[in-house]
């Protein structure tokens, strides 16, 4: 899930929220969101394999 800052960069969270804090969890900030896109595609791949 990728949200947009107020700086103007994008930051990856998490899908679930985490039941300890009761937010999402932060997977990264990035400038662009093709960036943050690809890093998500990564992070799926990554959880099966």
């Amino acid at each position: 899930m990728i949200r947009k800052l107020s700086s103007g960069e994008y930051r990856l969270y998490s899908r679930k929220v985490n039941p300890k804090t009761g937010k999402r969890r932060n997977l990264g900030t990035f400038k662009s969101r093709p960036a943050a896109e690809k890093h998500e595609r990564e992070v799926q791949y990554f959880k099966r394999h």
